[in-house]
């Protein structure tokens, strides 16, 4: 890549004091979220933007026969509600933003038609060295979510990797042999493997896991996802809708209040940053190995993974993730799970899962640990 390419603006001390001045300050002007309501469409689109057609929240005739006699939402669903929890960060304009991880804790199930509202602060900002582009600073921001009846049904710290652009392209080491690379070709036979999994991937569903019959270092079934594809990331971006995926004057609005977001294409059109999921140029520039998957998408597959071993009885009472290294096109993943922990609290019989996602080349994609409550 060619040092011409673009130079894109740096994270200066200035811009980290200001941003600082934010900390603790409850969010009011940010754009409205994908969705304000959970309704039966809302849900199903984001269930199968990935990749999860589990009937508790797509089929209004199972779901009527279920634990809550209506379509529920899945744990996940509640990206959509909220851009600042989905990544939307605030100041350092003009510096990518890498989604990399949350700390979630459901309260009550979202059930259709329920409308959310949300609360949200800046929470801390981190700084880190990193081997993607040096000097990076984790943003973290605390949400919180409330019903129509003002019961807070969830909370969550979400945070992003505020990165130099130019520095990660040219001086970043993380994925060095990952470039290097030839591009993966998938064989018959590989995909046969995947597609295996795919066919054998169980719902738990009506069929009732009881606490008394886990056992402290029982697997879950492998999941698993891929080969990515850039319809699959578009597939996910149509579900949860997005951070700045706008059209014609929209767009224009956008951009002329966020004059950093707007990055020029090779038309020399103002573009969102968000094509770097689409658009493998792009995300070249920004020191990626190739256009990517979503974090909030990873770490929907890794509570997919859990609500389809809990099964309709079960509730998902906490999951903290992180995110490890970018999924570009043509990777795939497997998620493993084991029971690390079964206890009591507050009248909850609990079991603690430890979680890892690997990729094709045997590098970690994503960690998980997810408290699920039985009966």
């Amino acid at each position: 890549m060619s040092n011409d390419a673009t130079h894109f603006p740096k994270i200066t001390e200035k811009a980290l004091d200001e941003l600082r001045q934010r900390i603790g300050v409850p969010i009011t002007d940010t754009v409205e979220p994908w969705n304000y309501e959970a309704t039966r469409d809302a849900i199903r689109h984001y269930a199968h933007g990935i990749g999860d057609d589990n009937p508790l929240w797509c089929d209004p005739e199972y779901a009527a026969k279920a634990r809550f006699g209506t379509i529920a939402a899945l744990p996940s669903f509640l990206f959509t509600t909220s851009r600042i929890v989905s990544g939307y960060v605030g100041g350092l304009s003009g510096t990518h933003a890498m989604w990399a991880g949350a700390n979630w804790q459901w309260h009550k199930p979202v059930l259709r038609n329920d409308t959310i509202r949300t609360e949200a602060k800046l929470k801390d900002l981190i700084e880190h060295q990193t081997r993607f582009a040096g000097r990076s600073f984790q943003q973290i921001y605390n949400v919180k979510f409330y019903n129509q009846h003002g019961d807070n049904v969830a909370e969550a710290d979400s945070w992003c990797f505020r990165t130099d652009r130019d520095v990660a392209r040219e001086q970043g080491t993380k994925y060095k042999e990952v470039k290097a690379r030839e591009p993966r070709k998938y064989t018959d036979d590989d995909l046969s493997k995947i597609f295996e999994l795919y066919a054998k991937e169980e719902v738990r569903g009506a069929n009732t896991r009881y606490w008394k019959d886990v056992q402290v270092g029982d697997k879950l079934p492998r999941m698993v996802k891929g080969p990515m594809t850039v319809t699959g990331f578009i597939c996910y971006a149509q579900g949860w809708g997005g951070l700045y995926i706008r059209a014609n004057k929209l767009a224009w609005a956008q951009h002329h209040k966020h004059p950093g977001l707007g990055i020029k294409n090779r038309f020399g059109i103002p573009d969102c940053p968000e094509r770097v999921h689409w658009e493998e140029e792009f995300a070249l520039k920004v020191g990626t190995p190739g256009a990517y998957d979503y974090g909030p998408e990873r770490t929907s597959w890794l509570t997919h993974h859990l609500t389809n071993w809990q099964g309709d009885a079960g509730f998902l009472r906490s999951h903290q993730s992180q995110i490890r290294r970018h999924n570009p096109e043509g990777d795939a993943i497997w998620i493993d799970g084991e029971v690390t922990r079964k206890f009591e609290e507050g009248g909850k019989k609990l079991v603690e899962v430890k979680q890892k996602a690997v990729q094709q080349d045997g590098e970690t994609s994503a960690t998980g640990v997810g408290i699920v409550e039985l009966p």
